[in-house]
């Protein structure tokens, strides 16, 4: 181990000595700085990305109806659950691209890299029929308030058209994140975004396309996010580069991204699963309850993307680290990181709950909304900080390679016990915070084991030190 650490480390400085402006040396020098410069503009590119989704909920809901702004989202735990395979594989991409990266292993770089961006292409391709073929069923499932069906079935065949675009994304961002380049991810979402909104507000307010055209406006956005993305690659140094017509698969880099990746992936499908569970029950109170919920769970994202944005940090500065055998630099990496995601994401909680009522206020007018809003808001965001003990944990491992472990320990804590909650303890109280109180019990218990999991892989790594 020690001398793998000496090899990849003198590798590194001339590596080093390559970075652009835009790159964080992951390798070398003081880490809480550096995992700060690069979590920042993660966590204001999702922000910002929620924000600018949000105003898919807040435009139909202020300036549509509350049956339109119900249909969007309504839709929140079907998207995710569609995409979340190719979530996690974009995660596989920053592990892979990372770790090569702290090898010191040029020559594969470009071969990630090309893998990546084709399996992004050929996966938003395949999204686009997935989600078009699922669209009346699954929602059908959910038990969708005949109301909203038919409008939330529209709006999301319209989203899924966008999925090509936004695979490009998230697999482009990734690469340029594996890299200690988390500021340009955020100049193109930023850029992108502002345009959504704008859109949003004709498609509504002046050609009355409602909940079609705020999907229209996610969809012609996330096809300049993506424009911009690919012109970024397009210009990087040879080992980054990603040009269109040269774009390919291999084997080695593929098996790598699908071993991180696939696992990761299919947690975040089977925690939509139970999501989706949970909504079907949440969709029994009605309309508004939905659409209450919907406006919550906006600021339920926002405080995990605080979360991720540390999350991020720890899969993609353990991996470096992890490549170049610095085992002792990787725990740091994990104390940091954890420490920064409590502190900021308990923060945000306790902001949201005090502004509880007028937050919820800006999606909708109806008082019953605002009432639902509010409940989930105190029951649920308000705790989001404990999600730091599996979420950060988990990245952490996934840096180091273990990707099945935490996947199997979430799919128990967070998606069977949940399932088995709404089967069990809802049916005997049968109320709406019965049902949303479930999350942050689900989070503290799979914090548990997933705390329990990464102790014991250090200890073993230790001993093998030894």
């Amino acid at each position: 181990m020690r001398g793998k650490k000496i090899q990849s480390n003198n590798e590194g400085s001339g590596n080093q000595s390559r970075q652009s402006k835009n790159e964080i040396d992951m390798l070398h020098g003081t880490l809480w700085s550096k995992i700060i410069l690069f979590a920042l503009p993660f966590m204001a590119t999702s922000v910002m990305q929620q924000l600018f989704n949000a105003t898919d909920t807040a435009v139909v809901g202020r300036f549509a109806s509350s049956q339109a702004m119900a249909a969007v989202g309504a839709n929140a735990s079907v998207i995710a659950l569609i995409v979340g395979l190719f979530t996690g594989m974009a995660m596989g991409t920053n592990v892979a691209v990372a770790r090569l990266i702290g090898q010191g292993r040029d020559t594969r770089i470009h071969d990630a890299v090309a893998t990546s961006m084709t399996t992004a292409i050929l996966s938003g391709l395949l999204l686009v029929l997935i989600g078009n073929l699922v669209a009346r069923p699954l929602l059908g499932i959910m038990g969708t308030p005949e109301d909203i069906l038919e409008k939330a079935i529209l709006y999301l065949r319209l989203y899924m058209l966008g999925m090509p675009f936004l695979m490009i994304y998230n697999f482009g961002s990734a690469i340029l994140r594996s890299k200690g380049d988390s500021k340009r991810p955020m100049y193109c979402l930023l850029a992108s975004g502002v345009i959504n909104v704008g859109l949003n507000l004709l498609f509504v307010i002046v050609f009355h396309w409602n909940e079609a055209g705020v999907a229209i406006a996610t969809d012609i956005s996330s096809g300049i996010s993506a424009a911009v993305i690919l012109i970024l690659l397009a210009r990087e140094e040879e080992r980054f580069q990603v040009r269109l017509r040269h774009l390919y698969l291999r084997k080695k880099p593929l098996l790598e991204i699908m071993r991180i990746g696939i696992p990761a992936g299919l947690q975040g499908m089977v925690f939509s699963f139970s999501n989706i569970i949970l909504q079907s029950a949440i969709n029994s109170f009605g309309s508004s309850a939905v659409a209450g919920s919907a406006a919550a769970q906006t600021f339920e994202f926002i405080a995990y993307f605080v979360i991720n944005s540390f999350t991020q940090a720890a899969v993609t500065f353990t991996s470096q680290n992890y490549g170049a055998g610095d085992l002792k630099r990787c725990r740091e990496v994990y104390r940091w990181c954890i420490l920064f995601g409590v502190c900021s994401s308990a923060a945000v909680d306790i902001s949201f709950m005090l502004l509880r009522y007028p937050l919820i206020g800006l999606f909708a007018t109806d008082p019953e909304v605002i009432a639902f809003g509010a409940t989930r808001i105190i029951t649920v965001c308000l705790f989001n900080f404990v999600a730091n003990s599996y979420e950060v944990t988990s990245g952490a491992l996934r840096g180091m390679g273990y990707s099945v472990l935490p996947t199997v320990l979430t799919i128990i804590g967070s998606c069977l016990f949940r399932i088995a909650w709404v089967f069990v303890v809802l049916p005997r109280f049968g109320s709406f915070q019965s049902i949303i109180i479930v999350y942050p019990i689900s989070w503290a218990f799979t914090g548990i084991m997933v705390l329990t999991a990464y102790a014991l892989v250090c200890r073993r790594q230790n001993r093998s030190a030894a």
